[in-house]
């Protein structure tokens, strides 16, 4: 596992054009599928990975507190599951059915949407408003595993907050750290390489 931080795409992005499948539904899902006027948040996560176990209950708390609000949640998985079968599309039905989460739950077989959004790490949040702008790109909060510091997805939390009100989030965003995206034999993209 090698740890990683997230690469900080840069603010003001536009909401990156991707595709997934809903694990659940089997329905496609791309930045089509955010309603206009909706903020958006993006969460690349995986089944296998410590940091996004770490986060379960949160995420959980997070997706019950805001599934009625005016955000659409989408996780993505975007891991080789070739070689992380823990990560396949079924198992992963199995694990948002385990945690009751209602936001959808989507792989990303080609591994495009992860380039698209120059995701590096699971877990990876991007927080984009009504104006589909990146406004927060980061940490869910500052709780790692065996930190001692409880999981309450405070910077998220206060990113979406903030965008849901038309206000800025905080500028001191810190960027998330968990395990690499797990890419597929020649398909990792240059702005990890390095990492």
């Amino acid at each position: 596992m090698a740890r990683t931080e997230s690469t900080m795409l840069e603010l003001g992005t536009a909401l990156p054009a991707f595709a997934s499948v809903d694990v659940r539904s089997g329905e496609r899902v791309t930045e089509s599928s955010v309603p206009d006027g909706r903020a958006c948040v993006v969460m690349f996560l995986c089944n296998h990975c410590p940091f996004v176990k770490h986060l379960h209950e949160g995420l959980t708390a997070f997706d019950r507190d805001y599934a009625s609000k005016e955000v659409e949640l989408i996780a993505i998985s975007s891991n080789d599951i070739a070689n992380y079968p823990d990560d396949a599309p079924e198992k992963m039905k199995e694990l948002a059915d385990s945690l009751g989460w209602s936001m959808r739950y989507c792989y990303d077989e080609s591994q495009e949407a992860a380039k698209a959004f120059r995701a590096a790490c699971t877990p990876d949040f991007f927080v984009f408003g009504s104006d589909r702008a990146l406004a927060y790109r980061g940490q869910f909060d500052a709780s790692r595993p065996d930190s001692g510091i409880a999981v309450t997805g405070e910077d998220v939390r206060a990113a979406v907050d903030a965008v849901l009100v038309g206000a800025p989030p905080s500028a001191e965003q810190k960027p998330s750290l968990g395990c690499n995206i797990k890419w597929k034999a020649g398909n990792e993209p240059a702005y990890v390489a390095a990492v």
